[in-house]
């Protein structure tokens, strides 16, 4: 720890002195700090008060170092866990060191990486690494990329390395080559654009066990196809995964079941001023995709390697998060009425403007926002009992995960006033996605106004209800925010579970806050009750224990 604290600071040092030549020296520092308090009155569903961990004060900090000079750059990522992560983060995540690095030499034609980099094939249903702080995902590769642009309308990527996983690296080696074609600049087109992909990621580890019927390589392949005319735009990607083991339970790795994967994404829209419809198919196979097998089904998305977001809509209204859907790409065989292999289905968003002077947009237009998803199992014949297998239709649904519809309304009613209203129709087959029991049909209302006292003082008032039929049943909730100019902001929420059958689960998730900013640099405070259940940033999610306590956030940048 010492080390690293020291390793960075001489860096740090040597970077700023370097930087007083006509170089450039960036960086940014970000600290999430809480300190869970004792709540007695946040209760399990048998009546016993939550666990209070044994480090009650946890913070995740980063400090990232960025050096460019001329056509070379050099970066250093710390990661400091202290006194241990964040509840429910990664508990590889844990003491002080130097999290990641890289040496980057890029001109025109080629940019090469040798580190730790950040990759993404496609759509990312093959291979995507990145990092969010907030789900506590960083899965960067630690080796070598080349790109290189021999012509204008030809890009290629090679790479090779080993993932993340906490401070060390996953026990397999990771290939991968990507070829794209932009025929726009070949054929010289002036309102269409047209490009044209091919992916190769091969995941290479080693396994022990007797008589195994699988590869230690695995080998996945895409091709995807972008096109875009005037105001109108379709792509589509196919991928395909190589016979594989199926992991369905975590860290069990075996010849019981192995399968190939595939996945098919097909999006498509238009757009102009004061319309958009866009629309999204997806079916996905066995897609699961891990550096290492065993690490399927962990709960930190720890060694994941491609990128399955829900595609529902992100809903910003916090009672509409209550029931999130999460992706289904894997195989689950448990019994005749819990069978999986994917999933199948889709969403439709329609944005339309109320023109201005209109008798429903009246002085200052209205804004009208639709959305649909709908996801299903797919369809098809499974064996539960030695030896398992089964057999899937293509096009067909099999028993519905997800369903959702919303509509929301926006209206500025003058230079002050401000409103907006949601109603937003769920249903969530719990059993099929989470594995436990029950099928939950959800209506939630919404409704907010703001109104400027100045251009840089505000105030939101938020009001929530949502009637729910099963599980913990009705909520409401309320939220009132405070611009006090461009740096001040503060506010006050609750969301309150009144309907649930257990009395002493009828909880109140209070908070308040606020926040200062000043150019680069915000800083906020909180204090208050977290609900458990899932946090999702774009649609990846991971799952948080209820809490209470003292929430503190720096973020900055240089």
């Amino acid at each position: 720890m010492k080390k690293a604290i020291g390793f960075l600071s001489i860096l740090l040092f040597s970077l700023q002195s370097f930087s007083q030549t006509n170089s450039v020296f960036s960086g940014g520092f970000e600290s999430n700090t809480q300190w869970y308090l004792n709540d007695k009155g946040l209760k399990d569903e048998f009546n016993n008060p939550t666990s209070h961990p044994d480090e009650p004060i946890r913070s995740n900090n980063y400090l990232f170092l960025n050096y460019k000079y001329k056509n070379w750059s050099f970066g250093i990522q710390g990661e400091s866990y202290e006194q241990n992560a964040l509840l429910n983060m990664n508990p590889k995540y844990n003491g002080t060191n130097v999290a990641t690095y890289f040496v980057q030499y890029k001109t025109e034609k080629i940019d090469i990486t040798a580190g730790y980099f950040y990759e993404q094939f496609g759509s990312g249903l093959l291979l995507r690494s990145w990092e969010d702080r907030a789900l506590g995902i960083n899965n960067a590769l630690r080796g070598g990329r080349l790109i290189f642009k021999p012509l204008k309308f030809i890009m290629l990527k090679s790479i090779y390395g080993q993932q993340r996983t906490g401070f060390d690296v996953a026990d397999s080696k990771i290939y991968g080559q990507d070829i794209e074609f932009d025929l726009k600049e070949l054929f010289k087109f002036e309102t269409s654009d047209l490009t044209l992909g091919f992916s190769y990621v091969g995941r290479d580890e080693k396994i022990d066990i007797p008589d195994q019927k699988f590869n230690n390589l695995t080998n996945a392949f895409a091709g995807r196809i972008n096109f875009t005319h005037n105001s109108f735009y379709a792509s589509t990607e196919m991928n395909f995964k190589s016979k594989d083991a199926v992991v369905q339970v975590n860290n069990q790795v075996n010849n019981r079941l192995v399968k190939p994967g595939s996945a098919l994404l097909f999006n498509t829209g238009y757009s102009k001023k004061g319309f958009g419809i866009d629309a999204t198919f997806r079916r996905l196979e066995n897609m699961s995709f891990f550096s290492e097998r065993g690490a399927k089904g962990n709960d930190f998305n720890d060694k994941i390697m491609n990128f399955i977001p829900s595609l529902t809509k992100q809903q910003h209204y916090n009672l509409a998060n209550i029931y999130v859907y999460q992706a289904q790409p894997s195989v689950f065989l448990a019994d005749q009425d819990l069978v999986k292999a994917g999933e199948i289905g889709g969403q439709i968003d329609v944005f339309y403007d109320v023109k201005k002077g209109t008798a429903l947009g009246g002085k200052n237009g209205m804004k009208i926002a639709f959305n649909f998803s709908n996801w299903n199992a797919l369809s098809g014949t499974f064996y539960i009992f030695n030896p398992q297998d089964y057999e899937t239709d293509f096009f067909s649904f099999g028993k519905r995960y997800y369903t959702d519809y919303s509509v929301e309304i926006t209206k500025k009613w003058n230079n002050k006033w401000q409103s907006a209203f949601s109603y937003i129709n769920q249903y969530y087959n719990k059993k099929m996605v989470e594995g436990t029991d029950g099928e939950i049909h959800t209506n939630v209302l919404a409704a907010e106004a703001t109104y400027k006292f100045t251009p840089t003082k505000s105030l939101r008032v938020v009001g929530e209800h949502m009637w729910a039929d099963y599980d913990k049943k009705n909520w409401a909730s309320s939220t009132v925010e405070f611009n006090m100019n461009s740096k001040w902001s503060c506010y006050v929420s609750d969301l309150y579970n009144y309907g649930n059958d257990l009395e002493y689960q009828q909880n109140h998730y209070y908070n308040l806050g606020g926040a200062f900013r000043k150019n680069a640099t915000r800083i906020a405070l909180s204090y208050g009750r977290q609900r458990g259940g899932l946090v999702c940033v774009g649609g990846v999610c991971r799952n948080v224990p209820e809490s209470s306590g003292i929430s503190l956030s720096l973020n900055t940048s240089f």
